[in-house]
């Protein structure tokens, strides 16, 4: 008895709350930093794309909703820095859960989530995004694919970067007492 007047009690309580009501199309509210919204395929800052076309990205999707075709660059039509790139990029947006798996699994991190969240289309065909759709759009300084490599003649120049690449791949360091995180040993 004394149990169903606590949970009354409980609701009467929550009756008189003001309630806030968002009015979405007009009044968008900002999505939290880290928010998975999405998928973006990122670009080195000379405009080469990160994709390599591993498929790795579609291995990871636990609802296979990323379909990615790898190509082979040539020196006249380089798209990426390295032997390969994603020649055919698909996300198709009905099946995707966007948990991050796909994200996680890039090992040169050109899939990234944007904090987009507006995905809803009245067309199913429309949900299946391109690699065109997908693609980082060219800042100021970029140059289109197909273009040869400009920051090094090498991948290692792009994905390990040039300090690394003259210190040795790999050899980091060892952190002084000031760098170690609190605790280590």
């Amino acid at each position: 008895m004394l149990d169903s007047l606590k949970g009354f009690g409980l609701t009467f309580s929550q009756m008189f709350d003001k309630r806030f009501t968002y009015q979405y199309p007009f009044e968008i509210r900002p999505t939290a930093p880290r928010f998975h919204g999405r998928h973006v395929l990122n670009r080195h800052p000379d405009g080469l794309e990160k994709c390599v076309g591993c498929e790795l990205c579609a291995w990871a999707c636990p609802a296979d909703a990323i379909y990615v075709e790898g190509g082979d660059n040539t020196e006249e039509e380089r798209y990426s820095p390295g032997e390969r790139y994603g020649r055919i990029y698909q996300i198709n947006y009905l099946r995707c859960i966007l948990c991050g798996l796909c994200i996680e699994a890039c090992p040169t991190r050109s899939l990234t989530m944007s904090n987009e969240y507006e995905l809803a289309l009245d067309n199913r065909q429309d949900l299946i995004y391109t690699k065109e759709q997908l693609m980082a759009p060219l800042l100021p300084g970029m140059e289109a694919p197909p273009h040869p490599m400009r920051l090094g003649d090498t991948d290692t120049d792009y994905y390990v970067g040039r300090e690394r690449a003259t210190t040795g791949a790999g050899e980091h360091p060892a952190p002084t007492g000031a760098e170690r995180p609190e605790g280590g040993r």
